[in-house]
């Protein structure tokens, strides 16, 4: 485990280790193959399919920042998770949360319905009796999201370690939500972190990737060979773009963070606001095991709009600092509907499962000056009131959210698109399919 701290890791990242010609910023190597010295003498490395120096530096970099054994760069986040799936087999059960990501759910759910790949079993880890559910289920492998996607819930990651440790299980936790410097799952007791390098870790929405990072050597040594083995490995150029973000990880970090505090006080002020969730909050349910856990409580924050969903494309397009997108974790600020967006291969009968609701607004908080995302938010919530006053629907403020008197908003003749016709037309586009 190193004992350097998160900043110097973090600027250090690939530094002053070229072994050719000493530059001081690592070299980007982005040929396919390398010359043998002599036949049947392979050097380190032979194919970047199977090792890449420029990929290794990073793998290196983000095992340093997570206290790990080993770090394999993926081509995807998913990837990443498949890879950490090739421990199982078909008689091993795979615990998932309820409300994880909507593309681990897919990949989770279909794997064991469609390829018995494996066992799958949802637990809720926010109700009392989730030790009981898992130890019922007998797991090989406990998948985490803390917080989670999209309402920022928050498992004990070491207690369920704890637990884990009795049923010879292995924890595997998603930490792109927080990144290594605010959240450090393989101290608390995980086996595995996974990582989709696309958010916080590269931070500029340029690349797409993925990350794993191993407690110990020979389960990453495993994953590796399982990398290489199905072509998981991710790209020189992407791990070269990922080392050059991550250097500036601590500072942007930072800038999201003090922008999230300005937004969330703001949210807590608006009628048309019903919910916040944000584990910053004294009565989020999860703010203690946050506070203990976490170095800080993040850049992501959800809300419910207190208005009829045929109401969201006025607040969307409203909008001219936050970019309605998918992913997160950019130095730009955006936002998305996560019932047709992040989670939309998700039913609507998991969606209520995992607790979200039709008018969830996802925000990721970008390193812009907070007072021009403040006015943004402002101006559309601002459009939505006049929207709806425009219907003749009355907003009644309470002490925590904005209640609304009308006929449904779907029938009146300035909102958007009527909610079940919009939704139908969307999940027709033809551009969508993969989702489904």
């Amino acid at each position: 485990m190193s004992t350097r701290h998160s900043a110097t890791i973090t600027a250090r990242a690939g530094i002053a280790q070229d072994p050719a010609y000493g530059s001081v910023t690592p070299p980007l190597y982005l040929t396919s193959t390398y010359e043998l010295k002599a036949f049947k003498q392979p050097g380190k490395y032979d194919y970047s399919r199977s090792n890449n120096p420029t990929r290794d530096l990073l793998g290196d970099a983000l095992a340093e920042l997570e206290g790990g054994a080993k770090g394999l760069v993926t081509s995807t986040g998913m990837s990443a998770c498949v890879l950490a799936l090739q421990l199982l087999t078909p008689a091993d059960t795979l615990v998932i949360p309820h409300d994880c990501y909507g593309g681990s759910y897919r990949l989770f759910t279909n794997l064991a319905n469609r390829k018995q790949a494996f066992k799958v079993v949802i637990v809720n880890f926010q109700q009392d009796n989730w030790a009981e559910l898992i130890a019922d289920a007998k797991p090989k492998m406990i998948w985490l999201e803390t917080p989670s996607n999209p309402l920022l819930q928050i498992t004990d990651i070491k207690a369920v370690c704890e637990l884990a440790k009795t049923l010879a299980a292995l924890v595997v936790v998603d930490n792109t939500f927080l990144s290594p410097v605010l959240q450090q799952p393989l101290q608390l007791g995980a086996d595995i972190v996974v990582h989709s390098t696309t958010k916080y870790l590269n931070g500029h929405s340029d690349i797409v990737g993925g990350a794993l990072i191993t407690k110990d050597q020979a389960t990453g040594d495993e994953l590796k060979w399982w990398a290489n083995c199905l072509g998981l490995t991710g790209g020189a150029f992407d791990a070269h773009l990922v080392l050059r973000g991550i250097r500036t990880l601590l500072p942007r970090m930072r800038a999201h963070l003090e922008n999230t505090t300005l937004i969330v006080n703001f949210l807590q002020q608006q009628k048309l606001v019903a919910k916040t969730y944000y584990p910053g909050l004294k009565d989020h349910p999860g703010h203690a095991i946050a506070k203990a856990q976490q170095n800080g409580f993040g850049a992501m924050v959800s809300f419910d709009l207190a208005a009829d969903e045929a109401y969201l494309p006025v607040f969307f397009n409203a909008l001219q600092c936050f970019t309605l997108a998918q992913s997160l974790g950019g130095i730009e600020s955006l936002i998305c509907h996560p019932g047709t967006m992040t989670h939309a291969s998700m039913d609507a009968a998991a969606q209520k499962a995992a607790g979200m609701g039709p008018t969830l607004i996802r925000l990721s908080v970008g390193i812009e000056d907070g007072r021009d995302l403040l006015a943004d938010l402002a101006q559309a919530f601002a459009a939505v009131e006049q929207a709806m006053l425009a219907d003749g629907v009355t907003l009644v403020s309470t002490a925590t959210a904005a209640v609304t008197t009308s006929a449904p908003a779907a029938t009146t003749s300035n909102a958007a698109v009527p909610a079940a016709q919009s939704q139908q037309e969307f999940r027709l586009n033809p551009a969508l399919a993969a989702f489904w």
